[in-house]
């Protein structure tokens, strides 16, 4: 990610709503971030279309944060793998 220290403005649509974004990375990230959202979030409304768009970010919310925690734990079991394995090679 680029730091230049000037926020940039990004304009995203997530569904079928338009935000002016700010920031200090690249904008294709932001938006390649943005479509991620959307495409979220459209899959989760075409799946319930009864879902007003508040609850369809509600839950968009809570399965990404699913997924960070997913990948939390799996770095958290990757870090102890490797500190196994670094113990083991300095105990020699």
């Amino acid at each position: 990610m680029e730091e230049s220290g000037a926020k940039k403005q990004v304009r995203v649509t997530i569904l079928n709503q338009s935000f002016t974004l700010l920031t200090l990375g690249d904008p294709r990230e932001m938006e390649d971030l943005a479509q991620q959202v959307d495409d979220l979030m459209n899959s989760i409304a075409r799946k319930s279309p009864n879902l007003d768009s508040t609850r369809v970010a509600v839950f968009a919310a809570l399965h990404l944060a699913d997924q960070l925690r997913n990948r939390e734990a799996t770095v958290q079991d990757k870090m102890r793998e490797m500190t196994g394995i670094l113990e083991q090679i300095l105990g020699q």
